[in-house]
């Protein structure tokens, strides 16, 4: 029996978060080159709110939540993929926006880059054609944050029945608490919970 189809879904590495991905980053640096040596599909999520967002009593609950000095407007410098990860993006002339992805959800071609505008990379745009027509069987998630993005998208490939493995030491959090909550709570009842060092080695069974 052939091994599950796998795409990589690296999950809102943008300066905003800088801070938070120190440890993080080399591991998911180690993910992206492994998939690329083995050509396999990565997925790339960009967060961010449009101007109609970025006002006081928003219609967007996480620009509510968070306050618009909280939140990522879209084409901002600060909501842009940190340096380290740029080589492995799409290579494309326009920088796209919520909805729209590059190139299409119906293309084969991959690295992607989806923006999106909410904790749930599957919500509000092609995230699931994308897979759907790789073929894709299991998921792997690392990046930002553990216990908002990370967790809720990839609970959300769970629901949807993909296999999934989160990350734990290529994913950060506002502090370990929260990162620590969110390995928890998606282990004891979603996914598996992996080191980068061991999802590259059942990769490479």
């Amino acid at each position: 029996m052939a091994p599950p189809k796998t795409a990589l879904l690296v999950i809102d590495m943008q300066v905003f978060f800088e801070s938070m991905t120190t440890a993080a980053l080399p591991n998911i640096i180690k993910l992206c080159e492994h998939f690329v040596k083995t050509s396999a599909p990565i997925v790339f999520t960009k967060h961010g709110h449009p101007k109609s967002e970025m006002v006081a009593h928003s219609t967007s609950q996480l620009v509510r939540k968070w306050n618009v000095n909280g939140s990522i407007g879209e084409g901002s410098a600060e909501g842009e993929i940190v340096s380290e990860l740029q080589k492995f993006l799409p290579k494309a002339n326009k920088t796209p926006t919520i909805g729209e992805s590059l190139p299409g959800p119906e293309s084969s071609q991959f690295p992607k880059l989806l923006p999106k505008n909410t904790y749930d990379a599957f919500i509000n745009t092609p995230l699931s054609s994308v897979l759907e027509n790789a073929k894709i069987e299991r998921v792997i998630v690392c990046g930002v944050m553990t216990d908002c993005c990370c967790d809720t998208t990839a609970r959300s490939a769970f629901n949807r029945g993909y296999e999934t493995w989160l990350v734990s030491d290529a994913c950060g959090s506002a502090n370990k608490t929260q990162h620590e909550a969110g390995l928890r709570g998606f282990g004891f009842a979603f996914g598996e919970v992996m080191r980068t060092k061991e999802v590259i080695s059942m990769l490479d069974e």
